[in-house]
Protein backbone atom coordinates (compact mmCIF):
# COMPACT_ATOMS: atom_id res chain seq x y z
CA UNK A 1 0.00 0.00 0.00
CA UNK A 2 1.35 3.44 -0.98
CA UNK A 3 1.78 6.37 1.38
CA UNK A 4 -1.12 8.26 -0.16
CA UNK A 5 -3.43 5.27 0.28
CA UNK A 6 -2.33 4.90 3.91
CA UNK A 7 -3.07 8.58 4.59
CA UNK A 8 -6.49 8.15 2.97
CA UNK A 9 -7.09 5.08 5.11
CA UNK A 10 -6.22 7.02 8.30
CA UNK A 11 -8.54 9.86 7.29
CA UNK A 12 -11.36 7.41 6.51
CA UNK A 13 -10.88 5.79 9.92
CA UNK A 14 -10.99 9.17 11.65
CA UNK A 15 -14.19 10.08 9.79
CA UNK A 16 -15.79 6.78 10.83
CA UNK A 17 -14.81 7.37 14.47
CA UNK A 18 -16.27 10.88 14.44
CA UNK A 19 -19.52 9.60 12.94
CA UNK A 20 -19.74 6.88 15.59
CA UNK A 21 -19.23 9.41 18.38
CA UNK A 22 -21.88 11.68 16.88
CA UNK A 23 -24.37 8.81 16.61
CA UNK A 24 -23.69 7.21 20.01
CA UNK A 25 -25.96 9.41 22.21
CA UNK A 26 -28.89 8.87 19.84
CA UNK A 27 -28.26 5.13 19.76
CA UNK A 28 -28.21 4.99 23.56
CA UNK A 29 -31.55 6.83 23.76
CA UNK A 30 -33.03 4.48 21.13
CA UNK A 31 -31.82 1.43 23.08
CA UNK A 32 -33.37 2.86 26.23
CA UNK A 33 -36.71 3.30 24.49
CA UNK A 34 -36.64 -0.21 23.07
CA UNK A 35 -35.68 -1.88 26.32
CA UNK A 36 -38.37 -0.05 28.27
CA UNK A 37 -41.03 -1.25 25.83
CA UNK A 38 -40.00 -4.91 25.80
CA UNK A 39 -38.98 -5.40 29.45
CA UNK A 40 -41.08 -5.71 32.62
CA UNK A 41 -42.19 -2.53 34.43
CA UNK A 42 -39.57 -3.10 37.11
CA UNK A 43 -36.86 -2.31 34.55
CA UNK A 44 -35.91 1.36 34.19
CA UNK A 45 -33.93 2.86 31.27
CA UNK A 46 -32.98 5.96 33.31
CA UNK A 47 -29.21 5.10 33.40
CA UNK A 48 -29.16 5.02 29.61
CA UNK A 49 -31.08 8.29 29.26
CA UNK A 50 -28.73 9.92 31.78
CA UNK A 51 -25.62 8.58 30.03
CA UNK A 52 -26.53 10.07 26.63
CA UNK A 53 -25.93 13.78 27.47
CA UNK A 54 -22.81 12.90 29.49
CA UNK A 55 -21.35 11.14 26.45
CA UNK A 56 -22.27 14.10 24.24
CA UNK A 57 -20.72 16.71 26.57
CA UNK A 58 -17.02 16.32 25.58
CA UNK A 59 -17.67 15.96 21.84
CA UNK A 60 -20.75 18.03 20.96
CA UNK A 61 -21.33 21.77 20.89
CA UNK A 62 -23.27 23.37 23.72
CA UNK A 63 -26.45 23.42 21.63
CA UNK A 64 -25.88 19.81 20.63
CA UNK A 65 -25.46 18.76 24.26
CA UNK A 66 -28.66 20.59 25.22
CA UNK A 67 -30.51 18.86 22.39
CA UNK A 68 -29.30 15.42 23.50
CA UNK A 69 -30.37 16.16 27.09
CA UNK A 70 -33.76 17.39 25.90
CA UNK A 71 -34.20 14.29 23.71
CA UNK A 72 -33.42 12.01 26.65
CA UNK A 73 -35.81 13.89 28.91
CA UNK A 74 -38.63 13.95 26.34
CA UNK A 75 -38.14 10.24 25.61
CA UNK A 76 -38.59 9.41 29.29
CA UNK A 77 -41.63 11.71 29.51
CA UNK A 78 -43.16 9.96 26.48
CA UNK A 79 -42.59 6.52 27.96
CA UNK A 80 -44.13 7.41 31.30
CA UNK A 81 -47.08 9.18 29.65
CA UNK A 82 -47.68 6.16 27.44
CA UNK A 83 -47.61 3.91 30.52
CA UNK A 84 -49.93 6.19 32.48
CA UNK A 85 -47.43 6.71 35.29
CA UNK A 86 -46.11 10.16 34.43
CA UNK A 87 -47.35 11.80 37.62
CA UNK A 88 -46.38 9.01 40.00
CA UNK A 89 -43.59 9.53 42.53
CA UNK A 90 -40.98 7.21 40.98
CA UNK A 91 -41.25 8.59 37.40
CA UNK A 92 -41.02 12.11 38.83
CA UNK A 93 -37.72 11.18 40.51
CA UNK A 94 -36.50 9.61 37.25
CA UNK A 95 -37.30 12.79 35.33
CA UNK A 96 -35.53 14.89 37.94
CA UNK A 97 -32.47 12.62 37.69
CA UNK A 98 -32.23 12.92 33.90
CA UNK A 99 -32.79 16.69 34.09
CA UNK A 100 -30.05 17.09 36.70
CA UNK A 101 -27.57 15.00 34.69
CA UNK A 102 -28.40 16.96 31.53
CA UNK A 103 -27.68 20.27 33.27
CA UNK A 104 -24.41 18.80 34.57
CA UNK A 105 -23.53 17.68 31.02
CA UNK A 106 -24.04 21.23 29.72
CA UNK A 107 -21.71 22.50 32.45
CA UNK A 108 -19.08 19.88 31.57
CA UNK A 109 -19.39 20.85 27.92
CA UNK A 110 -18.62 24.46 28.82
CA UNK A 111 -15.54 23.48 30.81
CA UNK A 112 -14.25 21.29 27.97
CA UNK A 113 -14.81 24.00 25.37
CA UNK A 114 -12.98 26.62 27.44
CA UNK A 115 -10.08 24.22 28.00
CA UNK A 116 -9.87 23.47 24.28
CA UNK A 117 -9.91 27.18 23.45
CA UNK A 118 -7.10 27.85 25.93
CA UNK A 119 -5.10 24.93 24.56
CA UNK A 120 -5.56 26.14 20.98
CA UNK A 121 -4.60 29.69 21.96
CA UNK A 122 -1.48 28.54 23.78
CA UNK A 123 -0.46 26.40 20.81
CA UNK A 124 -0.96 29.25 18.35
CA UNK A 125 1.17 31.52 20.55
CA UNK A 126 3.90 28.90 20.85
CA UNK A 127 3.94 28.17 17.11
CA UNK A 128 3.98 31.88 16.27
CA UNK A 129 6.86 32.41 18.66
CA UNK A 130 8.69 29.43 17.16
CA UNK A 131 8.24 30.79 13.64
CA UNK A 132 9.70 34.11 14.78
CA UNK A 133 12.64 32.42 16.50
CA UNK A 134 13.29 29.99 13.61
CA UNK A 135 12.83 32.09 10.47
CA UNK A 136 13.16 30.66 7.00
CA UNK A 137 16.85 30.43 5.98
CA UNK A 138 17.93 31.95 2.66
CA UNK A 139 17.27 29.79 -0.38
CA UNK A 140 20.99 29.35 -0.97
CA UNK A 141 23.75 30.04 1.54
CA UNK A 142 27.41 30.31 0.58
CA UNK A 143 26.89 28.15 -2.50
CA UNK A 144 25.11 25.44 -0.50
CA UNK A 145 21.54 24.23 -0.89
CA UNK A 146 19.58 24.12 2.36
CA UNK A 147 16.26 22.67 3.50
CA UNK A 148 14.94 22.85 7.05
CA UNK A 149 11.82 21.57 8.72
CA UNK A 150 10.27 21.62 12.17
CA UNK A 151 7.51 19.11 12.85
CA UNK A 152 5.37 19.23 15.95
CA UNK A 153 4.61 15.77 17.31
CA UNK A 154 0.85 16.04 17.87
CA UNK A 155 -1.92 18.42 16.94
CA UNK A 156 -2.66 18.88 20.66
CA UNK A 157 0.93 19.18 21.87
CA UNK A 158 2.76 22.42 22.55
CA UNK A 159 5.67 23.17 20.29
CA UNK A 160 8.80 21.87 21.93
CA UNK A 161 12.37 23.07 22.17
CA UNK A 162 14.00 21.80 18.98
CA UNK A 163 16.00 24.41 17.10
CA UNK A 164 18.08 25.07 14.01
CA UNK A 165 19.91 28.01 12.51
CA UNK A 166 22.10 28.59 9.45
CA UNK A 167 24.24 31.65 8.78
CA UNK A 168 26.91 32.69 6.29
CA UNK A 169 29.94 34.14 8.06
CA UNK A 170 33.49 35.25 7.17
CA UNK A 171 34.60 31.82 8.39
CA UNK A 172 32.18 29.88 6.22
CA UNK A 173 28.63 28.61 6.52
CA UNK A 174 27.90 27.76 10.14
CA UNK A 175 24.86 25.92 11.40
CA UNK A 176 23.42 24.45 14.55
CA UNK A 177 20.71 21.93 15.37
CA UNK A 178 19.76 21.47 19.01
CA UNK A 179 17.18 20.20 21.45
CA UNK A 180 16.17 22.04 24.63
CA UNK A 181 14.98 19.79 27.44
CA UNK A 182 11.44 21.08 27.79
CA UNK A 183 8.23 22.09 26.01
CA UNK A 184 5.93 25.06 25.60
CA UNK A 185 6.71 28.74 25.87
CA UNK A 186 9.56 28.23 28.35
CA UNK A 187 11.31 26.00 25.82
CA UNK A 188 10.71 28.57 23.07
CA UNK A 189 12.37 31.19 25.31
CA UNK A 190 15.40 28.94 25.75
CA UNK A 191 15.50 28.36 21.99
CA UNK A 192 15.52 32.13 21.44
CA UNK A 193 18.51 32.50 23.79
CA UNK A 194 20.55 29.81 22.01
CA UNK A 195 19.66 30.89 18.47
CA UNK A 196 20.41 34.53 19.27
CA UNK A 197 23.74 33.66 20.88
CA UNK A 198 24.64 31.39 17.96
CA UNK A 199 23.98 34.05 15.32
CA UNK A 200 26.15 36.54 17.17
CA UNK A 201 28.96 34.11 17.99
CA UNK A 202 29.01 32.62 14.48
CA UNK A 203 29.88 36.05 13.06
CA UNK A 204 32.51 36.88 15.68
CA UNK A 205 34.30 33.72 16.77
CA UNK A 206 37.19 32.52 14.62
CA UNK A 207 36.71 28.85 15.54
CA UNK A 208 33.70 26.58 15.86
CA UNK A 209 34.93 25.61 19.32
CA UNK A 210 34.72 29.30 20.27
CA UNK A 211 31.10 29.38 19.11
CA UNK A 212 30.29 26.42 21.38
CA UNK A 213 31.87 28.17 24.34
CA UNK A 214 29.86 31.32 23.64
CA UNK A 215 26.68 29.24 23.78
CA UNK A 216 27.80 27.87 27.15
CA UNK A 217 28.27 31.37 28.49
CA UNK A 218 24.89 32.48 27.12
CA UNK A 219 23.18 29.61 28.93
CA UNK A 220 25.02 30.49 32.14
CA UNK A 221 23.86 34.11 31.90
CA UNK A 222 20.27 33.01 31.27
CA UNK A 223 20.42 30.62 34.20
CA UNK A 224 21.68 33.42 36.46
CA UNK A 225 19.01 35.83 35.22
CA UNK A 226 16.23 33.37 35.90
CA UNK A 227 17.63 32.23 39.22
CA UNK A 228 18.66 28.86 37.81
CA UNK A 229 17.03 26.86 35.05
CA UNK A 230 14.97 23.93 36.23
CA UNK A 231 16.14 20.39 35.69
CA UNK A 232 13.96 19.86 32.60
CA UNK A 233 15.35 22.87 30.77
CA UNK A 234 18.84 23.12 32.22
CA UNK A 235 20.78 21.65 29.31
CA UNK A 236 20.68 21.50 25.53
CA UNK A 237 22.06 18.88 23.17
CA UNK A 238 23.50 20.48 20.05
CA UNK A 239 25.51 19.74 16.93
CA UNK A 240 27.39 22.72 15.47
CA UNK A 241 28.84 22.50 11.97
CA UNK A 242 31.08 24.69 9.83
CA UNK A 243 31.77 24.49 6.10
CA UNK A 244 34.67 26.87 5.33
CA UNK A 245 34.44 28.96 2.14
CA UNK A 246 35.73 27.08 -0.89
CA UNK A 247 36.61 24.04 1.20
CA UNK A 248 35.47 20.47 0.69
CA UNK A 249 35.32 19.61 4.38
CA UNK A 250 32.85 19.99 7.22
CA UNK A 251 33.84 20.53 10.84
CA UNK A 252 31.47 19.48 13.63
CA UNK A 253 31.35 20.04 17.37
CA UNK A 254 28.88 17.59 18.89
CA UNK A 255 27.63 18.32 22.39
CA UNK A 256 25.68 15.20 23.33
CA UNK A 257 23.51 15.32 20.20
CA UNK A 258 22.49 12.53 17.77
CA UNK A 259 25.30 12.00 15.24
CA UNK A 260 24.78 13.80 11.90
CA UNK A 261 24.70 11.77 8.70
CA UNK A 262 26.73 12.37 5.56
CA UNK A 263 25.12 11.04 2.37
CA UNK A 264 27.02 10.67 -0.91
CA UNK A 265 26.01 10.79 -4.56
CA UNK A 266 26.29 7.00 -4.93
CA UNK A 267 23.98 6.29 -1.98
CA UNK A 268 26.76 5.57 0.51
CA UNK A 269 26.31 7.00 3.99
CA UNK A 270 28.55 7.79 6.96
CA UNK A 271 27.51 8.36 10.57
CA UNK A 272 29.64 11.25 11.83
CA UNK A 273 30.58 10.07 15.30
CA UNK A 274 32.78 12.43 17.34
CA UNK A 275 36.21 11.14 18.28
CA UNK A 276 35.66 12.24 21.89
CA UNK A 277 32.08 12.32 23.25
CA UNK A 278 31.12 15.59 24.96
CA UNK A 279 28.44 16.65 27.42
CA UNK A 280 25.43 18.73 26.33
CA UNK A 281 25.53 22.49 26.70
CA UNK A 282 24.61 23.86 30.11
CA UNK A 283 25.34 20.71 32.14
CA UNK A 284 27.58 22.70 34.52
CA UNK A 285 29.60 19.62 35.50
CA UNK A 286 33.03 21.05 34.77
CA UNK A 287 34.81 22.67 31.82
CA UNK A 288 36.42 20.64 29.03
CA UNK A 289 37.84 22.11 25.83
CA UNK A 290 35.70 21.55 22.77
CA UNK A 291 37.21 19.77 19.82
CA UNK A 292 35.90 19.92 16.25
CA UNK A 293 36.05 16.76 14.16
CA UNK A 294 36.57 17.10 10.41
CA UNK A 295 35.19 15.07 7.51
CA UNK A 296 35.45 15.38 3.73
CA UNK A 297 32.41 16.95 2.05
CA UNK A 298 32.67 16.09 -1.66
CA UNK A 299 30.50 17.65 -4.36
CA UNK A 300 26.97 16.26 -4.39
CA UNK A 301 27.05 15.10 -0.78
CA UNK A 302 24.37 15.94 1.77
CA UNK A 303 24.86 16.71 5.45
CA UNK A 304 21.79 15.80 7.53
CA UNK A 305 21.38 17.02 11.11
CA UNK A 306 18.35 16.11 13.20
CA UNK A 307 17.02 15.95 16.74
CA UNK A 308 16.13 12.85 18.72
CA UNK A 309 12.48 13.17 17.74
CA UNK A 310 13.62 11.36 14.59
CA UNK A 311 15.98 8.74 16.03
CA UNK A 312 13.76 7.97 19.03
CA UNK A 313 10.51 7.59 17.08
CA UNK A 314 9.17 4.11 17.85
CA UNK A 315 6.76 1.75 16.17
CA UNK A 316 4.06 -0.32 17.86
CA UNK A 317 6.66 -2.93 18.92
CA UNK A 318 8.86 -0.27 20.53
CA UNK A 319 11.58 -0.41 17.83
CA UNK A 320 13.40 2.89 17.33
CA UNK A 321 13.60 4.49 13.91
CA UNK A 322 17.13 4.21 12.48
CA UNK A 323 17.69 7.04 9.98
CA UNK A 324 21.09 5.72 8.89
CA UNK A 325 19.68 2.30 8.08
CA UNK A 326 16.64 3.73 6.30
CA UNK A 327 18.61 6.25 4.22
CA UNK A 328 21.65 4.14 3.30
CA UNK A 329 21.57 3.33 -0.41
CA UNK A 330 18.90 5.91 -1.23
CA UNK A 331 19.48 8.88 -3.53
CA UNK A 332 17.48 12.12 -3.51
CA UNK A 333 17.44 14.92 -6.10
CA UNK A 334 17.73 17.62 -3.44
CA UNK A 335 17.54 18.42 0.28
CA UNK A 336 13.81 19.19 0.29
CA UNK A 337 12.98 15.85 -1.30
CA UNK A 338 15.13 14.16 1.32
CA UNK A 339 13.26 15.78 4.21
CA UNK A 340 9.85 15.05 2.69
CA UNK A 341 10.72 11.39 2.18
CA UNK A 342 12.19 11.18 5.67
CA UNK A 343 9.17 12.62 7.48
CA UNK A 344 6.81 10.39 5.49
CA UNK A 345 8.93 7.35 6.33
CA UNK A 346 8.92 8.18 10.05
CA UNK A 347 5.14 8.38 10.03
CA UNK A 348 4.90 5.00 8.34
CA UNK A 349 7.24 3.58 10.99
CA UNK A 350 5.26 5.00 13.91
CA UNK A 351 1.82 4.53 12.42
CA UNK A 352 1.30 8.30 12.54
CA UNK A 353 1.77 8.57 16.31
CA UNK A 354 4.87 10.41 17.54
CA UNK A 355 5.61 11.73 21.01
CA UNK A 356 8.38 14.23 20.36
CA UNK A 357 8.94 17.13 17.99
CA UNK A 358 11.75 16.93 15.48
CA UNK A 359 13.91 19.47 13.69
CA UNK A 360 15.64 18.50 10.45
CA UNK A 361 18.32 20.39 8.54
CA UNK A 362 19.79 19.17 5.25
CA UNK A 363 22.70 20.93 3.55
CA UNK A 364 23.89 19.93 0.07
CA UNK A 365 27.19 20.87 -1.53
CA UNK A 366 25.90 20.76 -5.10
CA UNK A 367 27.75 18.99 -7.86
CA UNK A 368 28.44 20.81 -11.10
CA UNK A 369 25.22 21.40 -12.99
CA UNK A 370 22.98 20.44 -10.09
CA UNK A 371 19.90 22.75 -10.16
CA UNK A 372 19.08 25.19 -7.39
CA UNK A 373 16.48 24.18 -4.82
CA UNK A 374 14.30 26.45 -2.80
CA UNK A 375 14.38 26.25 0.96
CA UNK A 376 11.16 25.66 2.85
CA UNK A 377 10.71 25.79 6.59
CA UNK A 378 7.50 24.34 7.95
CA UNK A 379 6.06 24.00 11.43
CA UNK A 380 3.36 21.41 11.03
CA UNK A 381 1.37 19.12 13.30
CA UNK A 382 0.66 15.49 12.68
CA UNK A 383 -2.51 16.31 10.73
CA UNK A 384 -0.76 18.90 8.60
CA UNK A 385 1.20 16.50 6.44
CA UNK A 386 4.83 16.69 5.54
CA UNK A 387 4.20 19.12 2.70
Amino acid sequence: MGKREQRRGRRAGEIRNRRLVRALPGLIIAVGLGLDLITPPAFTPVPLFAAAPLIAAPFFSQIGTIRVGAAALLSLVGLRFYGGTLFNAVPSIELLTVLTVSVLAVFINGVVRRSNEQLASARVIAETAMRAVLPKPPDRIGGLQVAARYEAAQADEFVGGDLFSVTDTPYGVRLVVGDVRGKGLDAVEAVAVIVGAFREAAEQERSLEGVAQRLERALARESSRRGGLDEAEGFITAALAEIPPGATVVRIVNRGHPEPLLMYLDGALDVLQPELPALPLGMDLGVWPDRADEWALPAGSTLLLYTDGLSEARNAEGVFYDPAERLRGRIFPGPEELLSALTDDVRLHTGGVTTDDMALLAVVRPAEGQPDRRTTVKIVGLEGGAG
